[in-house]
C-alpha cells in the first residue's frame, strides 16, 4: 500500500513538473516557422544574439556561375528549405530571414561507409556525403535541433552557446568506424573563388584549429575556429580541389593523408573515429573573428567542461529568461506565433567579440572592447530601423545600448566616416538604401538610452554627407536624387528625407540650432519627388523633369526599390500631415489607403522583384516587404482612425501563422517579427526617432512587459474575441485616454493600458489627439 501511494505521489509530481515545463515560453516557439518559401529562417540551434547559428543546410545553389546570377540561390538565403529531401551538412553561421545572403561557415557532416568528399546532388544523393532525411524524424526547438540521417542511420543533434556550436552524433549499433567530413569550401551564396584560403591543423588526437577567409557579401570574412572531439581521431586526410600553381617546398609532403597541417582554397577534410564502444561522438566547434587562440579561449570558457545536455539546458534557460521579458495571455496558437516572433527578434544582431574582449573591427584591425562593452555585428538596418531596434529600445535597452555603441565604433573605424548601412562580420556591404543607422541612433537617444550624444550627432552628420554614396551629393544640391544617379531615386529621396528628420530631432536634443535648421529643411525634400498632377511620388531627372512612361503599379524599373509608388508614396512617417496635403487632402488620402488594401495587383507587376510575391500581398499593400509596414497606422492621422483596427487584425491573422510557411515575406533579421510583437500588443513605432507609439488594436488578451527598470507595463484587452477587433475605449492607469498614441515614457514608467474591444467601430475616436507630425 505504501509503495502504491509512493508511486502515485511520484507520478503526480512528475505530472506537475511536466505541466510546469509545458508552460515555459520557449515551449511555444516553433523554429520551423518561415523555413518554407519566403521566410528564409533557419531551424537550427543558437543562443540569444549569439555568434553561432548551427543549422542544417539542404542545398547549395551558387549565387552565380561564371558571373551569371542563379535565381534559385535566393531560396537558400538561410541554407534550408523545408520541401527538400536531403541534408548537405550542418554549418555554423546563418542569417535569420534575409533576402540576400552569405556565411554557411564550417560545414560538418557525419557519415558511415566509404568516405566521400563531394557533396553530391539532390537527384543523386549517393554520389556524395549528403543524406536523405524525413521530417518525421526531425525536431526543432529553442536551442536544439535533431534529425536522423537516413542514409547512414545516424542521429544528429545540435545545440549552441554564444560562440560554440555543439554536435552529438549517435552512430548505428555495431558501427566500427565512422567518419566526419569537414568542408571548408562550402558556403551559402557560394561561387567559384569565394573561399580565398582555408587552413586546418590537427593539434592533437582530440583537437583541431583553423580558419577560412571568404570573399562574399562580407568582402573579407575571417572565421577562425577550434574543434574538440570527445573521441580520439584514428585516421584522417584531406583533398584540396584546386590547381595549385605554386606549392613551394611543401611539395616534400603528402598532405592528403595524416599530415597535421592542411590548407587550400578548396579544402575538404575527413576524420575517422572508433565507435566500437557504442558511445556517441560529441563535437564542440568554437568560432572567433580574431584568431584560433581566441576560438580556443571561447571554447574553454563556454563549453569545454560541459556535456551536450548541459549546454542545451543552459542555452534554453538563457532563451527562457530573454523571452520572459513579455508575458502574454492568448490562445495557444497565438502564443506560438507571438513567442516565435519574439524569438526571431533576438537572433540578430550577433555578438562579434571573443570572451577576452577582442574583436575584428570594420577596419580589419583587432580592437579591445572596454570593460562592460560587447561588440555586435549583423546590422540589417534598412529593415530593422523600423521596429526591431525600437523594440529592443523598449524591452532590452541595456543590450540596445551595446548595439548602438557597436554602430558608433563602426563609424569611428570606417574610412568613409559613416555608420553602418548593412554590415556583418567586420565588413560593410552597402546593401539597400538610406543611411538609416541615424534613425537607430536617434531613437536610442530619444528613448533615454545611455549614448554619447556628442559622438552620436557627429556620426549622424558625417553619415549624411558622404557625397559619393548613392547620390547624396546631388541630393544636397538638387533636393532629390536624380534617376540618372540611382535606379531607386524616388525611394532614396523619400528615405533620406526621413533620415534627415531624425538628425533634426537629434540636433534639437543637443540644442544645436544650426543643425536643427539645416536638417529641418532637408527633411522636407520628400516634397520634391511628389508629382502634383498625380499626388504620388515619382522619380525626377537631373533637369527637374519627372520620369516619362511612369507606371504607378510596377515594382521594377520605376525609380523605387522593392516596391511601387502606391506603397512608397506613403513613406513620409515624420510628416504625415504634410503627406496628406501632397496627396490632395484627407478625403483623397483615406480613399488611397482604402484602395491600397483592396485593389488588385496583377502578378506581372512584381514578377521581376524577388522580395515581393502574392504571399505578402493584401490587395496592393505589400506586407511581405518593409517599406509599407507603418501604412495601416496612417489612418490614425485621419477622421476615420478605426479603419486601422480592422486592417491590422486582417494582417496579423493572414500574414502570421504557426506554420512552416507562416511568414509572408523575409523575416529580415527580426523586422517582420518585431512588427507583429508591437502590433499584437496594440501599438507601433510609426516614426522611430519620436517618443510616440501609434495606437492600433491588440490581438492578445493581456501582455505584461517586464521592464528592465523593474517596473511592469500591462496591456489588457477587455471583451476580447476574434470579431471584436475595434477599440471602443481606452484607459491608461484607470483614466479615460483620448490620444491616438502613447508616449515611451508612459510605458517605461509602468502602468496599465486597457482596451475595451467591440465588434463595431468607435467613430467618436476621430476626435482623439492625433500623433506627431513635423512642424518647424
Amino acid at each position: 500500500m505504501n509503495r502504491s501511494r509512493s508511486y502515485i505521489t511520484l507520478l503526480l509530481l512528475c505530472m506537475l513538473v511536466f505541466s510546469a515545463k509545458a508552460q515555459r515560453n520557449i515551449d511555444f516557439v516553433n523554429p520551423m516557422v518561415g523555413t518554407k518559401s519566403m521566410g528564409h529562417t533557419f531551424p537550427g540551434a543558437c543562443a540569444p544574439f549569439g555568434l553561432v547559428q548551427l543549422s542544417p543546410d539542404t542545398e547549395m545553389i551558387p549565387h552565380n556561375i561564371d558571373g551569371v546570377y542563379q535565381p534559385d540561390a535566393y531560396r537558400y538565403c538561410a541554407g534550408y528549405q523545408y520541401d527538400d529531401q536531403t541534408i548537405v551538412g550542418f554549418s555554423h553561421t546563418h542569417f535569420n530571414g534575409t533576402g540576400h545572403s552569405d556565411l554557411g561557415d564550417i560545414l560538418i557532416m557525419p557519415m558511415t561507409g566509404e568516405v566521400k568528399l563531394d557533396m553530391g546532388t539532390a537527384q543523386d544523393p549517393d554520389s556524395g556525403y549528403r543524406s536523405r532525411f524525413s521530417h518525421e524524424n526531425e525536431k526543432a526547438e529553442v536551442g536544439y535541433y535533431s534529425v536522423v540521417l537516413e542514409d547512414y542511420g545516424i542521429l544528429a543533434e545540435l545545440t549552441a552557446s554564444d560562440r560554440v556550436g555543439v554536435h552529438r552524433y549517435t552512430f548505428p549499433e555495431g558501427t566500427e568506424t565512422g567518419h566526419i567530413v569537414l568542408d571548408l569550401d562550402y558556403g551559402i551564396y557560394y561561387y567559384d573563388g569565394k573561399t580565398l584560403m582555408a587552413n586546418l591543423r590537427v593539434e592533437d588526437p582530440y583537437t583541431l584549429t583553423g580558419y577560412r577567409i571568404t570573399r562574399g557579401w562580407s568582402r573579407m570574412n575571417y572565421t577562425h575556429f577550434a574543434v574538440k572531439f570527445s573521441k580520439p581521431i584514428v585516421n584522417y586526410g584531406c583533398r584540396n580541389n584546386e590547381k595549385v600553381k605554386y606549392n613551394g617546398f611543401w611539395r616534400k609532403f603528402d598532405m592528403t593523408e595524416n599530415f597535421p597541417e592542411m590548407f587550400g582554397t578548396r579544402l575538404t577534410a575527413f576524420f575517422d573515429f572508433d565507435f566500437s564502444d557504442g558511445k556517441p561522438l560529441e563535437i564542440q566547434v568554437a568560432l572567433s573573428p580574431v584568431d584560433c587562440l581566441g576560438a580556443m579561449k571561447n571554447l574553454q570558457a563556454e563549453t569545454e567542461t560541459k556535456s551536450f545536455d548541459e549546454i542545451r539546458e543552459q542555452t534554453q534557460q538563457k532563451w527562457e529568461k530573454e523571452l520572459s521579458c513579455i508575458e502574454m495571455d492568448a490562445d495557444d496558437d497565438t502564443k506560438a506565433v507571438f513567442y516565435t516572433a519574439l524569438y526571431h527578434t533576438m537572433i540578430n544582431p550577433s555578438v562579434y567579440q571573443d570572451v577576452d574582449g577582442r574583436y575584428r573591427g570594420i577596419d580589419h584591425n583587432i580592437h579591445q572592447a572596454k570593460e562592460g562593452q560587447v561588440n555586435y555585428t549583423v546590422f540589417s538596418v534598412w529593415d530593422t530601423f523600423r521596429a526591431q531596434h525600437p523594440l529592443m529600445n523598449l524591452i532590452k535597452p541595456a543590450r540596445s545600448e551595446q548595439f548602438v555603441n557597436s554602430m558608433l565604433h563602426h563609424y569611428q573605424q570606417s574610412v568613409h566616416r559613416a555608420l553602418p548601412v548593412w554590415s556583418h562580420m567586420g565588413n560593410e556591404n552597402w546593401c539597400m538604401i538610406g543611411y538609416h543607422s541615424v534613425s537607430v541612433v536617434t531613437d536610442a537617444v530619444v528613448k533615454g538610452l545611455n549614448i554619447d550624444k556628442k559622438l552620436a550627432l557627429e556620426a549622424c552628420l558625417n553619415s549624411s554627407n558622404v557625397d559619393y554614396y548613392d547620390g547624396i551629393g546631388e541630393y544636397k544640391k538638387l533636393g532629390y536624387v536624380p534617376l540618372e544617379s540611382s535606379g531607386s531615386a524616388a525611394s532614396v529621396t523619400l528615405e533620406y528625407a526621413y533620415d534627415d528628420w531624425t538628425i533634426y530631432t537629434l540636433g534639437k536634443q543637443l540644442d544645436d540650432k544650426e543643425v536643427a535648421d539645416e536638417y529641418a529643411r532637408r527633411a522636407l525634400n520628400y516634397r520634391n519627388v511628389f508629382d502634383p498632377s498625380l499626388g504620388f511620388a515619382r522619380p525626377k531627372l537631373q533637369d527637374g523633369a519627372f520620369k516619362k512612361d511612369f507606371d504607378l503599379l510596377d515594382t521594377h524599373g520605376q525609380g523605387f526599390i522593392e516596391g511601387n509608388t502606391w506603397n512608397y508614396s506613403f513613406f513620409v512617417p515624420h510628416d504625415v500631415d504634410g503627406l496628406i496635403k501632397q496627396m490632395g487632402g484627407e478625403r483623397q488620402f483615406v480613399r488611397r489607403l482604402d484602395s491600397l488594401f483592396t485593389m488588385d495587383l496583377p502578378a506581372k507587376y512584381f514578377e521581376n522583384t524577388e522580395d515581393i510575391n502574392e504571399e505578402g500581398l493584401m490587395g496592393n499593400y505589400v506586407h511581405g516587404n518593409e517599406p509599407s509596414h507603418h501604412v495601416p497606422y496612417l489612418y490614425r492621422w485621419t477622421d476615420e482612425p478605426w479603419k486601422a483596427e480592422s486592417r491590422l487584425h486582417s494582417i496579423m491573422k493572414q500574414m502570421y501563422k504557426n506554420k512552416i510557411d507562416g511568414l509572408s515575406g523575409n523575416d529580415d533579421c527580426g523586422q517582420m517579427s518585431a512588427w507583429y510583437i508591437f502590433s499584437s500588443m496594440g501599438f507601433y513605432p510609426v516614426c522611430p526617432g519620436s517618443d510616440q507609439y501609434v495606437i492600433g488594436s491588440p490581438l492578445v488578451k493581456e501582455a505584461v512587459i517586464q521592464l528592465e527598470n523593474g517596473k511592469k507595463f500591462t496591456v489588457r484587452a477587455e471583451n476580447y474575441a476574434d470579431r471584436n477587433m475595434y477599440v471602443k475605449s481606452i484607459k491608461l492607469n484607470g483614466s479615460p485616454y483620448k490620444k491616438s498614441f502613447i508616449a515611451h515614457s508612459d510605458i517605461v514608467n509602468g502602468g496599465e493600458l486597457v482596451f475595451e474591444m467591440s465588434s463595431k467601430p468607435n467613430k467618436k475616436s476621430s476626435s482623439y489627439q492625433k500623433p506627431y507630425s513635423f512642424t518647424h
